[in-house]
C-alpha cells in the first residue's frame, strides 16, 4: 500500500471522510522550531491532503499530515475547512513548477511539491472541489497554468471519457435492439410465409382429393 492510500485508510476513513487528493511537500522556507534541537521528534514527511465528509451536507477540508522518521503510521496535524482557503498561488503560470503557496484566513504556507506533476494533479482536484462544494466565496487561483483551471483538466478529461463510454454503450445497446427488432420482424415474416405456404398446400391437396 502506498503512502497516500495508507493516509486515506488510517487518517480519514475512521472519521467517515474520503480523501480526494494529496501532495507530498517540503517547506520552501524552513521554519525555526527550537524544540527539535532539544529532543523533538526529528525528521518527517509532510502531506497536504484534501478530503470530504461522507455525511450530508458534505464538508471539505485541507489537512496537514505528517509521518515521522522511523514510524509507519501517520499523524493528523493542522486542519482547515475549505471555506477558510483564501488563495492558491501556483507561482509560475508559464512553466511546470513544483512550488506553490496556500493562504488561509489565519495561516500562510510556502511549499514545494515532490514533482510539478504531483502539484498539478492536486491543484486540479482542489479547483474542482472548490467549484463543487463552495457555493459562496471561492478561493482565488493565481499564477496557475490554464490546464489547472481550464477545460483540459484531468477531471474534465475523465468525465468526458466516462460520458463517451456511456454513449458508446448506449449506442451499442440501441443497435443491438434494432438488430433484434429486425430479426423478430424477419422471423414473423418467415412465419407468415410458412403459414401461407401451408394453407396453399392444404388447398391444393384438397382440390386433388376431389
Amino acid at each position: 500500500m502506498n503512502a497516500k492510500a495508507a493516509i486515506s485508510k488510517e487518517i480519514f476513513a475512521p472519521h467517515d471522510e474520503r480523501m480526494l487528493g494529496a501532495v507530498q511537500v517540503k517547506r520552501r522556507t524552513k521554519k525555526k522550531i527550537p524544540f527539535l534541537a532539544t529532543g523533538g521528534q526529528g525528521e518527517y514527511l509532510t502531506y497536504i491532503c484534501l478530503s470530504v465528509t461522507n455525511k450530508k451536507p458534505a464538508q471539505a477540508s485541507i489537512t496537514k499530515v505528517k509521518q515521522f522518521e522511523g514510524s509507519t503510521s501517520f499523524v493528523r496535524r493542522t486542519q482547515w475547512m475549505l471555506e477558510q482557503l483564501r488563495q492558491v498561488n501556483g507561482i509560475d503560470p508559464n512553466r511546470d513548477s513544483p512550488e506553490f503557496d496556500l493562504i488561509f484566513e489565519n495561516a500562510f504556507d510556502q511549499w514545494v511539491a515532490n514533482t510539478a506533476s504531483e502539484k498539478c494533479t492536486f491543484f486540479q482536484v482542489l479547483h474542482h472541489t472548490c467549484q463543487r462544494y463552495l457555493t459562496d466565496k471561492k478561493p482565488e487561483f493565481i499564477n496557475c497554468q490554464s490546464k489547472i483551471t481550464g477545460g483540459n483538466s484531468i477531471l474534465h478529461s475523465a468525465a468526458d471519457s466516462v460520458t463517451s463510454a456511456v454513449q458508446k454503450a448506449s449506442q451499442a445497446l440501441n443497435e443491438r435492439g434494432e438488430r433484434l427488432g429486425r430479426a423478430e420482424e424477419k422471423t414473423e415474416e418467415l412465419k407468415n410465409s410458412a403459414q401461407q405456404f401451408a394453407e396453399t398446400a392444404h388447398k391444393v391437396r384438397f382440390q386433388q382429393d376431389k
